[in-house]
C-alpha cells in the first residue's frame, strides 16, 4: 500500500504541472480569444470587453488559475468556441477512435517485436537474428509518419489491398496501426534481444540446465521472466508516446479521434480544445505510466525493495 501511495503523490505534481500548462495558453497564444469568438460579427470594442469579463479575463491570472481548476475538478473543460458544445463531451465523444488505433498499434508492436526479440536473443548471429536486426534498425531509422506515406503508396495505391482513408472498418485500421505500431516493435525486438542474450550468459541459467531443464522451460521459466520487466516498462512507456503519436496518424489516414480534432482546434484558436485536450491526454499519460509501475512492483518485488517501498 505504501508503494502505491507515494507513487500516487509522485503523480500529483505532474497532474498539476499538466494543469498549469494547458492554463497558460489562453495567454501566452497570440491572438485575442474574444475576437475569435465573435469573429465575423463586427463586434464593438463594448461587446468585446462584455465577452471578457464573462470569459473571466478580466480577472488577476491567480484567480483565473483557481476558477480553471475548479471547473476542472468537477469535470467541466469548458465550452468550444467554435461550436458552443461541453468540451468534454467533444473530447470523449472522439477518444474511443484514438484508444482503438492506440491499442491496435501497441498490439502490432507487441506481435512484432517480442517473438522477433525472442528469437534474436535466443539465436544471435543466426539467419533470423540478422533478420531481426535489419527489421529493428529500419523500425527506428524509419519515422512513423514517412512509414505511412510509404504503406499508403504500396497497400493502397498500387496494390489496391487496403483504403489509404479510414472507412471505419477493421481494414481501414490495419495501415495506422502498422504504420504507428511499427517503430515501437523495432524497439522491443532490440530490448529483448539484449537482454535475453544477457540472461542465457548468466549463472542461474546454466545452474536451471544443470538441473535438467528444457530449453523452453529456461526461456519461458527463468530467461523471459526476468526480461519481461524492462519489457513491460517500456511498453507503458510508449503507449503515452503512441497516444501522442496518434494524432498526426489521424491526421495523415484522416480517421476520426482527438488527434484530428485538435489539429482543427489549433488551426481554429479554439483555445478550451486545445486546453482539454492537452489535459486529457496528459493525465493519461501520467495514469498509464502509475499503472505500469504498479504492475512492474507486482511482478517484480524487488522493483519496491530498490526505491525503498517494500
Amino acid at each position: 500500500m505504501a508503494f502505491v501511495l507515494r507513487r500516487l503523490a509522485t503523480a500529483i505534481p505532474v497532474i498539476i504541472g499538466i494543469t498549469i500548462v494547458a492554463f497558460l495558453l489562453i495567454h501566452l497564444v497570440p491572438g485575442d480569444p474574444a475576437k475569435v469568438i465573435l469573429f465575423g460579427t463586427d463586434a464593438t470594442p463594448a461587446q468585446l470587453a462584455n465577452l471578457r469579463r464573462q470569459l473571466g479575463l478580466d480577472q488577476p491570472l491567480w484567480q483565473q488559475y483557481l476558477t480553471f481548476m475548479g471547473q476542472l475538478l468537477h469535470g467541466n473543460l469548458g465550452t468550444s468556441y467554435l461550436t458552443q458544445n461541453s468540451v468534454a463531451h467533444e473530447l470523449l465523444s472522439r477518444a474511443p477512435d484514438t484508444l482503438v488505433l492506440t491499442g491496435a498499434a501497441v498490439l502490432v508492436a507487441i506481435v512484432v517485436g517480442v517473438p522477433l526479440g525472442m528469437l534474436g536473443g535466443v539465436f544471435p548471429g543466426s539467419l533470423v537474428d540478422r533478420v531481426a536486426r535489419a527489421i529493428s534498425f529500419l523500425g527506428v531509422a524509419i519515422p512513423y509518419f514517412f512509414l505511412a506515406l510509404l504503406l499508403v503508396l504500396v497497400f493502397s495505391v498500387r496494390l489496391h489491398l487496403l483504403p489509404a482513408i479510414s472507412n471505419g472498418s477493421v481494414s481501414g485500421l490495419i495501415l495506422p496501426a502498422v504504420s504507428l505500431g511499427w517503430g515501437y516493435a523495432a524497439i522491443l525486438t532490440r530490448l529483448i534481444r539484449g537482454r535475453l542474450i544477457e540472461e542465457y550468459r548468466s549463472e542461474y541459467i546454466k545452474s536451471a540446465r544443470a538441473r535438467g531443464c528444457t530449453e523452453p522451460r529456461v526461456l519461458l521459466r527463468h530467461a523471459m521472466r526476468n526480461s519481461s520487466i524492462p519489457a513491460i516498462t517500456t511498453i507503458g512507456l510508449q503507449f503515452g508516446n503512441i497516444l501522442t503519436g496518434a494524432a498526426v496518424t489521424e491526421v495523415i489516414f484522416g480517421r476520426p479521434g482527438l488527434g484530428s480534432f485538435l489539429a482543427t482546434a489549433i488551426s481554429n484558436k479554439n483555445i478550451p480544445v486545445v486546453q482539454g485536450a492537452i489535459i486529457v491526454i496528459g493525465i493519461a499519460y501520467v495514469l498509464i505510466n502509475l499503472i505500469i509501475d504498479l504492475i512492474v512492483g507486482a511482478v517484480d518485488p524487488r522493483t519496491r525493495a530498490a526505491v525503498g517501498l517494500a
